[in-house]
C-alpha cells in the first residue's frame, strides 16, 4: 500500500454570497475530489486546539500525526531548518517577512499594504536582505552577546537568527493578519520596565530602521519604475527556539517525502527525517508548478518510498489576499493538474489518499481560524459505497458524514490504520 496525503493549505471557507452562498469548495469544479468523496471517507478534524495560534505550522505538525502541544516551539526554526541555518540551544529565530508599508512619515503610523511585497522574487529578496545583513546584522566577539544575523529564503520568506535571544517578546503578529490596517496597535510597548516589552522594542527598531535602508534601494527604486510595490520594510515574528523531533519512520513506520514549496513545510520535513523533494517552478502560488509536483510524488512513490505528504499552498495565498475568484481556480488547478494525474498513474495499484486543509482561511476574514476542517480518506482496496446523496467533497458533506476527530494529530494513525 503507497499512501498520498494531498494538503490543500487554507481550502476550507465559508459560504459567500458573491459564489451565490456557497464555499469556494462548493463552487469548484473539481470533479475527481468529488468522485472519490462518493466512495471514501468524510469527516471533519480539529487540528489546531483553541489554546493555539491557528498558524499553518502548528496544523500542518497536526495533520502529520505530531502533537503540537508536545513538539511546537515556534515557526521559524522550521524554516531555518530548511534553508540551512544550523541553530544552537542558545539561539532564537524570527520570520522576517519582506513586506510593502505606506509612506508615513512616522513607522508606527504607516499602514499593512502587502504582506510579500507584491510577489517578490527571490532573486531581489536576496538582494535586500544581504543589504539589511550588512547593515543591521552584528557579531559580537563577546560569545554571552546578542547577535543578529538575517538569512535570505524563498520570494518574501525570510529568516532572522538571534544568538543568545530569547522568546520572551510579547505579541509578535504575522502581517498578513493585519492587511490594510495601521501597525501602530501590533509594535506598541508600552512598560519597558517589563522584559517583554523592552525586547520586543529591540526588535521594532530593527523593523523600523529596516524601512529607511530599503525605501530608496535600487531594487525597490526598479520595482516602483515597473509598477510594483516596494519591499520596503522587514516585518518579524514566528519566534521560537530548536526541538528534537521523532523520525516520522521511527514514528509511523513508513518511509517518507515531503514536497512543498515552502520553507516551512520543507524544514518541518527535514526535522522529522522526511526527504524533502525540490520540484522547479514549486512557488507556492497560483503560478506554481503543479504537474511537476504530481509527478515528483508519483515517481517517489514508485520507486521506493511509502508516503508523501504533497502540499499546495495555493489556496491559502489567495484567502490571505481575499481573491474569491483565484481560491477557486486553485481547487480546481489541484484537481485537475494533480489530482487526476495521479489517479490515472495508480489506477491498478493499491493507494490510500487523504485530502485536507491543514485550516481555513476565509476569504471574508483573510486570516486563519481554528474551524474543524473537511478531510477525505479514500482506500483503494476498500471503497466505501455512499448515499447517491453524497456527491462532493466540501465543508458541508463532510461535517453531514457526522464524523468528527478532535484530536488533529490523532488523524495520521487513522490513515495509516495504525
Amino acid at each position: 500500500m503507497k499512501y498520498l496525503i494531498l494538503l490543500c493549505d487554507g481550502m476550507s471557507d465559508y459560504p459567500l454570497e458573491e459564489l451565490g452562498g456557497l464555499t469556494p469548495m462548493q463552487k469548484a469544479d473539481k470533479p475527481y475530489m468529488d468522485k472519490l468523496a462518493a466512495i471514501s471517507e468524510l469527516g471533519l478534524v480539529k487540528t489546531v486546539q483553541n489554546d493555539m495560534k491557528p498558524g499553518s505550522d502548528v496544523a500542518n505538525l497536526s495533520v502529520l500525526g505530531y502533537d503540537p502541544a508536545i513538539y511546537y516551539s515556534g515557526r521559524s526554526p522550521f524554516e531555518a531548518g530548511s534553508i540551512g541555518v544550523d541553530m544552537k540551544p542558545t539561539d532564537v529565530s524570527l520570520r522576517c517577512n519582506l513586506v510593502t508599508l505606506s509612506d508615513d512619515e512616522i513607522y508606527a503610523d504607516k499602514t499593512m499594504l502587502d504582506y510579500c511585497a507584491d510577489d517578490i522574487s527571490s532573486e531581489e529578496a536576496a538582494v535586500l536582505i544581504e543589504h539589511i545583513d550588512k547593515n543591521l546584522g552584528s557579531v559580537s566577539a563577546d560569545a554571552d552577546a546578542s547577535s543578529f544575523s538575517f538569512y535570505s529564503g524563498v520570494a518574501y520568506r525570510h529568516l532572522l537568527l538571534w544568538g543568545n535571544g530569547t522568546v520572551d517578546v510579547g505579541t509578535l503578529i504575522p502581517p498578513h493578519d493585519i492587511l490594510d490596517k495601521k501597525i501602530a496597535p501590533y509594535i506598541e510597548c508600552p512598560n519597558l520596565h517589563k522584559a517583554s516589552d523592552t525586547n520586543k522594542r529591540m526588535l521594532i527598531k530593527l523593523m523600523e530602521e529596516s524601512f529607511s535602508l530599503l525605501k530608496d534601494h535600487p531594487v525597490n527604486a526598479e520595482r516602483v519604475k515597473k509598477g510594483k510595490r516596494p519591499a520596503n520594510s522587514i516585518w518579524l515574528w514566528g519566534e521560537g527556539v530548536k526541538r528534537d523531533f521523532p523520525s516520522f519512520k521511527e514514528k509511523f513506520g513508513k518511509k517518507a517525502a515531503m514536497i512543498s514549496a515552502v520553507d516551512l513545510l520543507k524544514g518541518i520535513g527535514k526535522f522529522t527525517d522526511m526527504e524533502v523533494l525540490n520540484v522547479k517552478g514549486a512557488t507556492g502560488y497560483l503560478d506554481t508548478n503543479f504537474k511537476g509536483k504530481c509527478a515528483a510524488a508519483v515517481n517517489a512513490l514508485k520507486t521506493g518510498t511509502d508516503l508523501v505528504y504533497l502540499h499546495i499552498e495555493a489556496p491559502d495565498e489567495c484567502g490571505h489576499r481575499g481573491e474569491t475568484a483565484g481560491k477557486v481556480k486553485a481547487i480546481e488547478l489541484i484537481d485537475e493538474l494533480v489530482l487526476k494525474p495521479f489517479l490515472a498513474a495508480f489506477r491498478s495499484e493499491s493507494i490510500k489518499i487523504l485530502i485536507c486543509p491543514d485550516h481555513a482561511t476565509p476569504l471574508s476574514l483573510r486570516t486563519h481560524t481554528h474551524d474543524l476542517v473537511p478531510y477525505l480518506i479514500y482506500d483503494s482496496s476498500k471503497p466505501q459505497k455512499k448515499a447517491e446523496t453524497i456527491t462532493s467533497f466540501s465543508e458541508s458533506t463532510a461535517e453531514a458524514s457526522g464524523n468528527r476527530i478532535e484530536k488533529g494529530y490523532t488523524l495520521m494513525e487513522k490513515f495509516l490504520g495504525l
